[in-house]
């Protein structure tokens, strides 16, 4: 009787498959289901930072290529390639919405991997608020269940240009992008 060795991936094979896949636009990784191959040690840190095996990922070139095989199944973030499927750590979103730009009523943002969206019915914003602190967590869609984060600054410039609105029949303040509004806080703890 013989027995199959499982070989777990590493990170040069994960960016070996995911370089054959490049086509010059995002793999179609919500198409492919391939085996669970178990963990890596490879984590996003909240402020968009990869790390792997405890070591921040220098080459920004290869930051961006695995960008473009991650995956949200469920709760777990998975880099994705034809033949295997490996779980990653993400401390918050995967991405960071770094800046945005005002255009015909839209909201631009740009996440620190050179992604941009326009914020509207494709690319919600929402805000979290910490239960304890009541600091909010702002968050942009960035594609298919992967979110950014949107920065300190950028949130604080969304903040100026916010209004009020009606939001589940109760004002709220927010902002708008494609004629949608996004609810940032409910207008009564504006004080």
């Amino acid at each position: 009787m013989t027995t199959q060795k499982i070989v777990t991936p590493s990170a040069e094979s994960l960016a070996t498959s995911a370089r054959a896949v490049q086509k010059g636009g995002l793999p179609p990784v919500h198409l492919w289901n391939p085996p669970h191959c178990g963990h890596i040690d490879m984590r996003i840190a909240r402020d968009g930072t990869w790390f792997y095996m405890g070591t921040p990922i220098g080459r920004p070139e290869l930051v961006r290529l695995f960008s473009t095989i991650l995956r949200k199944d469920g709760d777990e973030y998975v880099l994705v390639t034809p033949v295997e499927r490996v779980g990653i750590t993400v401390d918050d979103a995967p991405f960071v919405a770094v800046d945005f730009n005002q255009r015909d009523g839209a909201l631009e943002f740009e996440t620190n991997l050179g992604d941009r969206m326009i914020a509207g019915p494709d690319h919600p914003i929402r805000v979290e608020r910490d239960a304890e602190t009541g600091e909010p967590s702002p968050y942009v869609l960035v594609r298919a269940k992967l979110e950014a984060l949107i920065d300190r600054k950028s949130f604080y410039r969304l903040v100026e240009i916010g209004e009020e609105d009606t939001h589940d029949g109760a004002p709220w303040f927010g902002v708008r992008s494609q004629g949608v509004f996004f609810p940032i806080i409910p207008a009564a703890e504006l004080g």
